[in-house]
């Protein structure tokens, strides 16, 4: 029998510490989630309705099927910045009349939705996995341009935008503009790059200068309609390929744009008849221990996402501080690959190698479940090969060509970020669950590193060392990395997709599964060389 069976005690002290930590954990991050779905605030939602307009997330929610899913990505986009969290703009996957499409909503009632240094960044990873996943993308625009103040850090990067959009035609991807209100200077080439533009009466405005730049730059009088309205579009520029009369008019064309798109899913279906699990979701709420130091069993977290907690262990007696099997996952085939014990040895990097490859021959998603302080250092390994096999682990994650998705449950420090597939290494996806930490070492020994260094410089130099500012310098260091290795900061920087709810991880796992398999799912057999 392969399915897991469970020693998960949900009574005991440990597990009731743990979830009680998760849950004040994401009471701490639901607080930031409500200024991201708050906009504007009061008066400038209040603001936008008396102009007879709907908010970004009510535009999004008419737009999608009714009573189907919408996985909002990088919510916490700019947290911990000068601007507001969400970064003006709401993005995430939404399906449209059976279509599962990449959504990005300006947020008009937040700063006009204009585009600051982290619209740009999270725009640029929407657009990623857009692109990854063969998602067509539908864009709600409504938005003031750049944020003028911060166009050194907006104006020359931001073009990517544009040549994303472009890029996305060329391959295939549709690409539709529902354009809601203002669309000005740079912003008019989201609806001018687009392959399909709906455009409302009275209230869309798409023009490279406004009246005012128009009147700076040549003296001419205009005024909005003539320059840039919808009808002028539709009737003379050819710019507008469809003229609602309303918001509502102008969301059921986007919906018919989308149904017509005749577009179809390239990877596997997936199993009809889906088993659930036979543990409690719930009950992933306290498996990660407080201390991050204590290590867990991750089958207990497997056994609790994958179809009939039914778990095909690869090497089980081999390397067993990495976990490595075969399951499925809503339907969908899947290979886990997930941390036991925190280090990295020689086994678990070559066994980690020979799974991607087989992986990769049988055209077979990966999940990484991320619970790791990095590979193993010291002498003795470091004369067992402990780099060349890691560098293995390496070679075989970066040049895997089947989808990628990590999950960062516990700790995800060092090289072994990397080698479980951390951010630079493009997984389709990443997310963090609120126990998570990330960096190039625990607090604690990086403060120890730092003053290590400091006392061997004192001593070269003749000089005494300073034991009292020593321990202050500890204290500090070891303050602002545990600050650094949040998930909060993390997502703030759009270094993940997103912070879940633990128990929501296998619900999110399927949805990304099935954006996943809009593209075709190939594998690959080159991996250049590796260091035996």
């Amino acid at each position: 029998m392969t399915v897991i069976g469970s020693t998960l005690d949900t009574a005991s002290e440990a597990y009731l510490a743990a979830a009680e930590s998760t849950d004040a954990k994401l009471a701490e991050i639901d607080v930031e989630l409500q200024k991201a779905l708050a906009g504007g605030g009061p008066k400038a939602v209040e603001r936008h309705r008396k102009r007879g307009k709907l908010t970004a997330r009510e535009r999004i929610e008419l737009l999608v099927d009714e009573d189907s899913p919408f996985l909002e990505l990088c919510t916490l986009a700019a947290w911990g910045s000068d601007f507001p969290v969400g970064a003006n703009v709401v993005t995430g996957i939404g399906v449209i009349e059976g279509v599962e499409c990449m959504i990005v909503a300006n947020d008009p009632t937040s700063r006009g939705g204009a585009s600051n240094p982290w619209t740009i960044k999270k725009s640029f990873r929407i657009n990623e996995i857009a692109q990854q996943n063969r998602l067509p993308v539908v864009s709600l625009v409504e938005s003031g341009g750049a944020d003028l103040p911060t166009q050194k850090e907006v104006f020359i990067p931001g073009g990517r935008m544009f040549r994303d959009l472009t890029r996305a035609s060329a391959a295939g991807i549709p690409t539709v503009a529902l354009v809601f209100g203002n669309s000005t200077a740079g912003g008019a080439y989201i609806p001018g790059m687009s392959d399909h533009v709906v455009m409302i009466k009275e209230k869309s405005k798409v023009f490279l200068g406004g009246p005012p730049l128009v009147k700076m730059a040549t003296g001419e009088e205009s005024d909005d309609e003539s320059l840039g309205g919808a009808e002028m579009h539709a009737r003379t520029s050819g710019l507008a390929d469809y003229f609602a009369q309303d918001e509502h008019d102008a969301i059921r064309i986007g919906r018919n744009i989308v149904k017509r798109l005749n577009w179809r899913k390239q990877g596997p279906s997936p199993r009809a008849e889906v088993i659930e699990p036979l543990y409690d979701a719930e009950e992933l709420a306290g498996i990660v221990p407080v201390d991050l130091k204590v290590p867990f069993d991750p089958r207990e977290v497997v056994a609790r996402i994958v179809d009939g907690s039914d778990f095909d262990e690869f090497k089980p007696l081999y390397g067993s501080s990495l976990v490595t099997g075969w399951a499925e996952l809503n339907g969908y085939p899947v290979g886990i690959l997930a941390n036991a014990r925190g280090v990295l040895f020689s086994e678990e990097a070559q066994k980690a190698t020979q799974f991607i490859q087989l992986a990769n021959r049988a055209n077979t998603p990966l999940i990484f479940l991320h619970n790791t302080t990095g590979y193993m250092v010291g002498k003795e390994y470091e004369q067992g090969g402990i780099i060349k096999h890691g560098a293995m682990m390496i070679n075989a994650v970066s040049n895997s060509t089947v989808p990628h998705i990590s999950i960062l449950m516990g700790a995800s420090y060092g090289a072994g970020h990397y080698g479980m597939c951390g951010r630079a290494y493009d997984p389709r996806f990443l997310f963090a669950w609120p126990s998570a930490k990330s960096a190039v070492m625990g607090p604690a020994q990086l403060a120890g590193v730092v003053s290590i260094v400091a006392r061997g410089s004192a001593e070269a130099k003749g000089l005494p060392y300073d034991e009292e500012a020593d321990k202050g310098m500890r204290a500090m260091v070891e303050a602002q990395i545990e600050a650094e290795s949040l998930p909060m900061f993390l997502s703030g920087r759009v270094f993940d997709d997103g912070i879940i709810d633990p128990r929501d991880t296998r619900t999110v796992l399927g949805m990304c599964l099935s954006a996943i398999a809009t593209a075709p799912i190939e594998g690959t057999e080159n991996f250049g060389v590796f260091r035996m």
